[in-house]
């Protein structure tokens, strides 16, 4: 029998767009701009990587990465964020970063906290597996909003010290998905410190880090080293999917303390699925290039430029920091993609897919995000399209 405590989540967003959508025409050519599945071109050379080394596909690979994949895990976090993180005993490779969001509550929520069912932090709208990730562990998620209000970034500091006393995981995402926003160096120092204070941890989703605008985001275990917080306060997850346009691969890492790592470790020796020598050989060679990662920045750059030109008009239109999402502003995000879907045959997510219902309402509901990953001439007229469809033509 399914567990009961499942028995309230809401369904996934992509069914539910299904739902509201298909048994509708499309209005014009369908595209297709609501799964954050990167277009662009991968390095030529990973093919030949993974060739070279298929014999490897015949043994059964190192659960939690190679010495040498994790290497250049550890050599990137170095580079990227200035942080010394032990290969051995502080990163495990990962299959893609929504496997470690999920197992790492798994792994490290505690079964009570201040004596009671542990809370876990979440933003609103969020990444819908940090929500199953804290019901699976027996936790009650609480939904934070990150609105305009608050900088699209959830503010854990304003909650009661009651609900802070209960706190075992608090997840956040920068940049944020769907918004876009950037935590700031000052974001994260305040949270490690509300994290240090009330005894929680912190894990920072970071794997559209290597997508921004100008800066790069800083880190959460980087602001973390610096203030010198418990090593095992902040964990971080990445994945070469954003980064390198390589969701397929099913790359990533997580990395904290050696303890978390230790408990995330014996919870994959159990129920884990490693990734494939060839592939982690790949991953390896991918993790210590940064040329490609320079181009895939740029091309994502020029797409913000058309879309910021496009929408510099709409009332409450706001350019993200990072990422690769518009988060557009609508009357009602369900009525906003029936629409366009209907009338022009494009396909946008409603916001309230991403969104939980609260008290306070749903604070995606008055949205819609718009994944900016096909060629820069699609999306550019895809964008036009849209715009005059939702907004009237200018």
């Amino acid at each position: 029998m399914f567990p009961e405590r499942f028995s309230n989540l809401p369904a996934y967003a992509f069914p539910r767009l299904r739902a509201l959508l298909d048994h509708h025409q499309p209005g014009g050519d369908i595209v297709h701009m609501t799964i954050g599945e990167p277009k662009h071109a991968f390095p030529a050379w990973v093919t030949d990587v993974i060739c070279e080394n298929a014999a490897g596909f015949n043994k059964y690979p190192p659960n939690d990465g190679s010495p040498e994949l994790l290497a250049a895990i550890s050599g990137w976090i170095a580079r990227r964020y200035g942080v010394d993180v032990d290969s051995s005993t502080q990163i495990m490779a990962l299959n893609g970063t929504r496997e470690g969001l999920y197992n790492a509550a798994m792994a490290l929520c505690p079964e009570t906290k201040a004596g009671q069912t542990p809370l876990v932090l979440t933003p609103n709208p969020f990444y819908q597996v940090y929500a199953v990730a804290a019901v699976a562990a027996d936790a009650t998620p609480v939904f934070v909003p990150a609105t305009e209000q608050t900088g699209f970034l959830p503010d854990f500091t304003a909650l009661a010290p009651d609900v802070l006393e209960r706190v075992a995981i608090a997840y956040v995402c920068s940049p944020s998905n769907p918004q876009g926003a950037v935590a700031s160096r000052e974001y994260w120092v305040q949270l490690i410190a509300l994290a240090e204070t009330y005894d929680f941890q912190i894990f920072a989703d970071e794997c559209y880090s290597e997508i921004y605008r100008s800066e790069p985001p800083v880190g959460a275990l980087q602001i973390a080293a610096e203030v010198g917080a418990d090593p095992e306060r902040v964990l971080i997850f990445h994945s070469l999917s954003k980064r390198s346009n390589l969701p397929g691969l099913r790359s990533g890492f997580v990395a904290g303390g050696p303890e978390s790592i230790r408990r995330l470790k014996q919870l994959r020796a159990y129920a884990g699925a490693p990734l494939p020598l060839p592939l982690q050989r790949a991953a390896e060679k991918i993790w210590a290039d940064e040329v490609h990662v320079e181009e895939n920045r740029r091309l994502y750059r020029e797409k913000f430029d058309v879309a910021d030109e496009i929408f510099k008009d709409i009332e409450g239109y706001q350019s993200p920091e990072g990422g690769f999402f518009l988060w557009l502003p609508v009357l009602d995000g369900e009525a906003a993609a029936l629409k366009a879907w209907t009338e022009t045959g494009i396909r946008v997510l409603p916001g309230a897919y991403l969104s939980r219902d609260t008290d306070a309402g749903n604070p995606g509901q008055a949205f819609i995000r718009v994944a900016l990953v096909a060629p820069i001439t699609e999306i550019q007229n895809a964008l036009i399209t849209l715009r005059d469809c939702l907004y009237g033509k200018n």
